[in-house]
């Protein structure tokens, strides 16, 4: 027996209606089509669906059957429809994100409250546990979106530039360094530098000064949290250095001083990678926009 999605819509609508007079209405063909539909279905199922005799007209047994079936699938069916009526028009879709900057958040949470109430209907989360292998993790579609300042070359990828930022000291009011206008590579050797867990490679301060510079801290102190880096930085427990969109508020405070590195101001340029296809989505779009702006305006202190 071979049956179709018309045929289970067919028996629906007939139940509905209660004849086929209207049942053809509502389905928007004759009655004649209709009801040769219903006769082919029932030389398939080699028994009567309907009690023809009845008015209104009847299921039979067979019918009812075939009925509960109808009620069960054709619900799913419609629920898949739509789903993809609005997969096509852009209205929904899964936005999970890897993040390959701890200070990110401060930022990235101002965004996606913003995003949820244009999008509600996108699926929105952070992969935190990705983070450090997330590059793989998007070519696989596990993600769909990558935070990095750290572009690569990969295939079917793109790297959507967002905004740019200053890698900046910042250390007690009470430090020796507080009383230079620009800190350098060698200003760190007698300093205990706290940094976000991660690897060197990921660290702006690594990367862009003590590395190229072959210069080491006295000791380097991992803290995860960048309020904790903040508190120990105000105790003049050590240094840091950090994106100034977290910095901000800081630079009001006494018991802090924040300074550009050196000897040349470090630039760096944050993107987002994705998938190549995804780019032109039309909520993916609506989201690199709002993380090109809203950054800049936790920068400005706005």
């Amino acid at each position: 027996m071979y049956i179709e999605l018309r045929h289970l819509r067919t028996i629906r609508a007939i139940h509905q209606a209660g004849g086929l007079a209207r049942a053809a209405e509502m389905m928007n063909m004759t009655q004649s089509a209709l009801s040769h539909q219903v006769a082919g279905l029932e030389d398939q199922a080699g028994m009567e669906l309907f009690v023809r005799r009845s008015k209104p007209m009847r299921l039979s047994a067979a019918g009812m059957r075939m009925l509960k079936a109808a009620e069960r699938i054709l619900p799913e069916i419609e629920m898949m429809e739509e789903e993809f009526r609005a997969l096509r028009s852009g209205k929904t879709g899964r936005l999970h994100i890897a993040i390959q900057c701890h200070a990110c958040f401060d930022w990235l949470f101002p965004v996606l409250e913003l995003f949820r109430h244009a999008w509600p209907e996108v699926d929105v989360d952070i992969r935190a546990g990705l983070a450090f292998d997330s590059f793989p993790a998007l070519q696989r579609e596990e993600v769909d979106l990558v935070i990095s300042s750290n572009p690569q070359p990969l295939p079917g990828v793109t790297f959507n530039p967002l905004f740019d930022y200053h890698p900046t000291f910042v250390a007690s009011s009470q430090n020796a360094l507080a009383a230079k206008t620009m800190i350098e590579a060698e200003d760190f050797r007698d300093q205990v530098l706290i940094t976000y867990p991660v690897g060197r490679d990921m660290l702006d301060v690594f990367t862009e000064v003590l590395t190229p510079a072959k210069v080491e801290p006295r000791a380097q102190r991992p803290v995860e949290l960048t309020a904790v880096i903040l508190m120990l930085v105000g105790s003049n427990r050590g240094v840091a250095v950090l994106p100034d969109w977290v910095i901000r508020d800081v630079k009001l405070n006494a018991d802090y001083v924040t300074r550009p590195l050196g000897p040349h101001v470090v630039t760096k340029r944050l993107y987002a990678a994705t998938r190549e296809e995804d780019v032109a989505r039309p909520f993916m779009a609506h989201f690199l926009r709002l993380a090109r702006s809203e950054p800049v305006k936790l920068q400005r202190g706005l």
